[in-house]
């Protein structure tokens, strides 16, 4: 497994356009040897596993998960794993639009996060409006995810730090 994979092309961020898309590739990049069947992943998911066929094929032909093992099968299922820890999308495709999707499918995690947790105090967020060049904060986050995963606590819950850098929506 890479330790990180730049999307370039729009296919790949299609794959990634649903939710349950994005969920089954966090599964399967949870760990290096994280390795699921389609109905080990429908399992965890807790959706039925004919459902989840057609979109884990959509992350196979993306190139966003590969079969493990060669291809060796577990009976009649072949598992599955990612093809990277992180994955990033190139400046060109977000400049040209094609980005949509992913978007749409982080802000559908953040309201269903919100919906779950807010309740229980384990949903938290910041927003800070500031003169900053959009480069400058894309290092700044970059640097600010790999520090993230070096100080990783394998014995904590899981959790998602999901990160926009945009203009303002209006200019007051």
């Amino acid at each position: 497994m890479r330790e990180t994979m730049t999307l370039d092309r729009p296919e790949q961020l299609k794959a990634l356009g649903h939710p349950l898309r994005v969920r089954a590739l966090e599964m399967l990049g949870g760990d290096e040897d994280w390795q699921l069947t389609n109905r080990e992943l429908a399992q965890r998911l807790g959706v039925d596993p004919g459902h989840l066929h057609f979109h884990v094929r959509m992350l196979l032909k993306a190139g966003l998960i590969e079969l493990a093992n060669g291809g060796e099968s577990r009976g009649r299922e072949k598992p599955y794993r990612a093809v990277a820890r992180v994955f990033r999308v190139a400046p060109e495709l977000l400049a040209s639009g094609g980005a949509r999707d992913i978007q749409a499918a982080m802000i559908d995690q953040v309201q269903r996060a919100h919906a779950l947790y807010s309740d229980k105090g384990q949903f938290r967020s910041a927003q800070l409006e500031l003169r900053l060049s959009i480069d400058r904060a894309l290092e700044m986050m970059t640097a600010f995810l790999s520090a993230a995963r070096d100080v990783e606590d394998e014995q904590a819950d899981k959790i998602v730090l999901t990160m926009f850098a945009h203009p303002p929506a209006s200019q007051d």
